[in-house]
């Protein structure tokens, strides 16, 4: 998922202060926790994401999104996991701005025994100000969402939670196959015994908020210099070969009486917009990662996380302990 909730700001604000102004803080080091597994037992009744909703459809316990991305570069879904990396790395610092946006506590390789080897990260997403004026009026004037993710790309687990909010949680389980959102039951085994709503997101047709429309991340206007790709019309998932799909499994729980339907509706809304602005991003930046390796992307990827937690980190270095500490206090 890419890493920033957005609603009332543009996604590309300037940086506040220059690097030299910033006091960082260097976080405690930790070990990385297991991810955790969405059995039947977890299911969550109150609530689904997912992008049938805006036709009006009925919220399940779970949401099964797709969305397909045109994968010239490679006949496999390999190829863009440079790209997905590439793409997180610089929409996350270019979202954060004025103590807000993502800071990255952790990243580094993870072992796990069943999935194998793959990166542990941990971000703390900031976003007081880009919550809607009903949310601000019942959470913490710095405010943050924790994120944890097991990258074993092709599949990757992500949850997100707040020690203010103990009762809120997504959880959110990717999976990339080279087709064009054919395969119906990818999902069955995480979660067989859950409805769930699937639904399709298309990168070059669906709508995204005017706020954050760029011509050039545009896949029906941009076009790349280094592979030929882009400009993509209507119906181009048919035409296109070869084509990958990225499936995510969506599952939200908020369990507060009075704000549930409230908060689930926002959830899902910005939960779309962030899958279809990052991936439209990362086809649209293709020329700028087509020629790294992953030696490359990861130098990349630690630089860009240095820069932004130069921006985020300078205003919270002395109010995040309090915060957790009055969060455990009062729950």
């Amino acid at each position: 998922m890419s890493p920033c909730f957005g609603h009332h700001s543009s996604p590309t604000p300037e940086a506040a202060c220059a690097p030299t102004q910033a006091v960082r803080r260097e976080p405690a080091r930790r070990t990385p926790t297991r991810p955790p597994a969405l059995a039947a037992s977890q299911a969550l009744p109150q609530t689904a994401l997912g992008a049938g909703r805006r036709a009006g459809l009925a919220l399940e316990p779970a949401a099964h999104v797709r969305f397909c991305l045109d994968n010239r570069l490679s006949s496999t879904a390999s190829a863009y996991k440079i790209g997905q990396l590439y793409m997180i790395s610089k929409h996350s610092h270019e979202q954060s701005d004025r103590g807000e946006g993502v800071e990255v506590v952790q990243n580094e390789p993870f072992e796990d025994p069943h999935h194998g080897n793959g990166q542990f990260t941990e971000k703390r997403v900031y976003l007081n100000s880009k919550l809607p004026s009903w949310a601000r009026a019942v959470v913490p004037k710095i405010f943050y969402v924790t994120e944890k993710a097991w990258n074993y790309y092709p599949y990757t687990i992500t949850g997100k939670s707040c020690s203010f909010l103990p009762k809120f949680s997504i959880h959110i389980e990717t999976k990339y196959e080279d087709n064009k959102g054919s395969n119906d039951r990818i999902f069955d085994n995480e979660a067989k015994d859950l409805e769930r709503e699937v639904c399709f997101i298309d990168i070059a047709c669906d709508e995204i908020p005017e706020r954050y429309y760029k011509e050039s991340e545009d896949p029906k206007h941009f076009k790349s210099e280094k592979t030929g790709r882009g400009q993509l019309r209507e119906g181009w998932r048919d035409s296109h070969q070869p084509i990958m799909c990225s499936y995510k499994l969506v599952t939200v729980k908020f369990e507060v009486w009075g704000l549930q339907t409230r908060v689930e509706q926002f959830v899902h809304k910005v939960v779309r917009d962030i899958l279809l602005i990052g991936h439209r991003q990362a086809f649209a930046w293709v020329d700028e990662w087509y020629d790294m390796t992953m030696d490359d992307v990861r130098e990349y990827e630690k630089n860009m996380h240095e820069q932004t937690n130069i921006k985020v980190c300078n205003q919270h270095s002395s109010t995040v302990d309090d915060i957790e500490s009055h969060a455990q206090t009062s729950t």
